[in-house]
C-alpha cells in the first residue's frame, strides 16, 4: 500500500478513530480495574516518540495484550483509552529503563511512530487511538506535580485528570492549538521550508494559536511573521490531533493580498511562491528539481492538494 492509497486525499494520519471513548466508565474504578485484566483487553504501549511493537515474521504488531505489556516493564498504571468491539483498549507507558532493556530483543522492539506510519508499517485506522495513546502518556510524564502547590499529584478518572490530595485542585489533559495554512496568490501558492525538513521539501507555514487569539488572526498574524506577506478571507479546511506531544493542527487557507517575501529566518530557512503545475510535481514527488512536498501522513499534503486539483 502506497503512502497515497493509505491517506487518501482529506483523510491524513491520527484522524479515524476507531474506538468508542466510553466516557461514562471513567469514574469506574473497580470496573475499569476488572476490564484490565480481561483477556481480550490491549493496549498500545509508547515510550517518548517511540512505539513498542511485537514481531510476527516479517510483520509488525503494535496492539499488545496487558499480559504482552507487562512482561517489557510497560507501566502498570494505565489509561482508558476506550472500547473496540467491546474490548478494553488503555495506552502505557515505559519508563527508561525498561526500554534499555529492550534493546537487542527480537521479539520487540521500539520503533519511531511517525517513521512507522509514514512507511504504511501500521494500519492507518489504529493511528488515531496510538496518538491518544502518545498524548496521554507524554502528559503524565510531563505533569506528575501539582501546578499550583507542587504537591505529587494522583491519576484519576482512567487517566484522564489528575488530581492533588493537598489542595485538591484537579488537572486535565491539554491540547495546543496550532494554525498550518495554505496561502495563495492566483496560480501561485506560498509554501517554506525549515531547517530540519528533508532536503528539498517545502510545506505549509504553521504556528501555534496564542492566548486570547482567533484562528483568524493567528493565520494572519503567522504568515506575516514567518513570510512578510500579508493575507485575508482566512477558511477553515480540517483538524488533524497532532501528538508531538499534543497538538490540534487546524487547516485553513488564505488569500494572499502582498507578494513580497521577506523571511523569518529564525524560523524559517526559505519561503518561496510555487506554480500550480510545481505543487503538482511536488506532490508527486516528480518535480526536475528534486523538490518534494509534504507526506500524505500530514495535513500539509491534503491542504496543498485541495488547492492543486481546485481548478477554480
Amino acid at each position: 500500500m502506497s503512502a497515497f492509497d493509505a491517506f487518501p486525499l482529506g483523510r491524513p494520519a491520527f484522524v479515524t478513530n476507531i474506538l468508542d471513548r466510553a466516557a461514562h466508565l471513567r469514574r469506574d474504578d473497580e470496573k475499569l480495574f476488572a476490564m484490565e485484566q480481561k483477556p481480550n483487553s490491549r493496549a498500545y504501549v509508547v515510550y517518548r516518540d517511540s512505539l513498542l511493537v511485537k514481531r510476527e515474521g516479517d510483520k509488525i504488531r503494535a496492539l499488545l495484550s496487558i499480559d504482552e505489556a507487562l512482561k517489557c516493564g510497560a507501566n502498570s498504571g494505565t489509561i482508558f483509552l476506550g472500547l473496540r468491539d467491546s474490548a478494553a483498549m488503555f495506552g502505557m507507558g515505559l519508563s527508561q529503563a525498561a526500554a534499555e532493556k529492550l534493546v537487542g530483543r527480537e521479539d520487540y522492539t521500539l520503533t519511531e511512530l511517525r517513521g512507522m506510519a509514514m512507511q504504511g508499517a501500521i494500519p492507518p485506522e489504529e493511528l488515531s487511538a496510538i496518538a491518544m495513546a502518545k498524548s496521554m502518556v507524554s502528559w503524565h510524564q510531563r505533569h506528575g506535580y501539582c501546578a499550583n502547590c507542587g504537591t505529587r499529584s494522583a491519576m484519576k478518572e482512567g487517566g484522564w485528570k489528575r488530581e492533588c490530595p493537598a489542595c485538591k485542585a484537579e488537572h486535565f489533559p491539554r491540547t495546543d492549538p496550532v494554525v498550518i495554512m495554505h496561502v495563495a496568490s492566483g496560480d501561485k501558492c506560498l509554501l517554506g521550508r525549515q531547517k530540519q525538513f528533508p532536503a528539498g521539501m517545502y510545506s505549509c507555514l504553521a504556528g501555534f494559536v496564542e492566548a486570547a487569539e482567533t484562528i483568524e488572526d493567528a493565520v494572519r498574524r503567522e504568515i506575516l511573521e514567518e513570510s512578510g506577506i500579508r493575507c485575508t478571507d482566512v477558511q477553515y479546511y480540517m483538524t488533524q490531533p497532532w501528538p508531538y506531544p499534543s497538538s490540534l493542527m487546524i487547516g485553513c487557507s488564505a488569500r494572499a493580498v502582498s507578494e513580497d517575501i521577506v523571511v523569518d529566518r529564525m524560523e524559517l530557512e526559505d519561503a518561496r511562491w510555487f506554480t500550480r503545475e510545481e505543487a503538482a510535481l511536488m506532490l508527486t514527488r516528480t518535480h526536475p528539481d528534486g523538490l518534494a512536498g509534504p507526506h500524505p501522513f500530514a495535513i500539509a499534503h491534503h491542504l496543498l492538494g485541495r488547492w492543486v486539483h481546485d481548478k477554480s
